[in-house]
């Protein structure tokens, strides 16, 4: 993983120093969508058949998008595909983000839940979870039966783990103690 980490920064960093003279949002929005068709096996597998044309490859990628890309976003994605990077284009939106976050002061946060979250709940655990970390948070919620109850946060690299699990491994760690 380090390794496409490392091919997908130059990529990251130059596709946000052209976005951002534009709308960010329209960007990431293009670059999610590349994003989520490029992390396909099978369109992979498609792309790195050396007997079809790049121009191909194209087509089919923006074709399964669905996205109407920019001009910019265009280039961006013939250069993609005539480096052979398409497999780094998931890396690439994430540090993308990343990038996009850090200037705008967001952090993006996971929040796993035992049970869905309807949209007022989540604004009331963002409003909460945004004092606890001390900044704006962009927050996803995914639902882990496992964690019988509660929530688990992650954001960046720090974890906020409420969740009756969690609870019970900490009671059961005491009690073998």
């Amino acid at each position: 993983m380090a390794e496409l980490a490392t091919i997908a920064r130059p990529y990251a960093e130059a596709l946000y120093q052209v976005a951002r003279q534009g709308d960010l949002g329209a960007w990431s929005r293009q670059l999610e969508a590349l994003s989520a068709v490029a992390a396909d096996d099978a369109v992979r597998q498609f792309a790195d058949n050396p007997k079809v044309p790049a121009d191909q490859v194209y087509s089919v990628i923006v074709e399964a998008a669905r996205e109407s890309l920019e001009p910019g976003m265009q280039n961006f994605l013939r250069t993609v595909i005539d480096n052979g990077r398409l497999s780094a284009l998931p890396a690439v939106a994430e540090q993308f983000r990343a990038l996009v976050n850090a200037a705008s002061g967001v952090a993006d946060a996971v929040i796993f839940s035992a049970y869905p979250i309807d949209q007022q709940q989540l604004g009331d655990v963002v409003a909460a979870l945004e004092q606890r970390f001390g900044r704006k948070l962009s927050a996803s919620v995914q639902l882990e039966p496992e964690l019988i109850g509660g929530v688990r946060v992650v954001v960046g690299d720090e974890v906020l783990d409420t969740s009756v699990r969690a609870r019970l491994d900490r009671m059961k760690l005491a009690l073998s103690a």
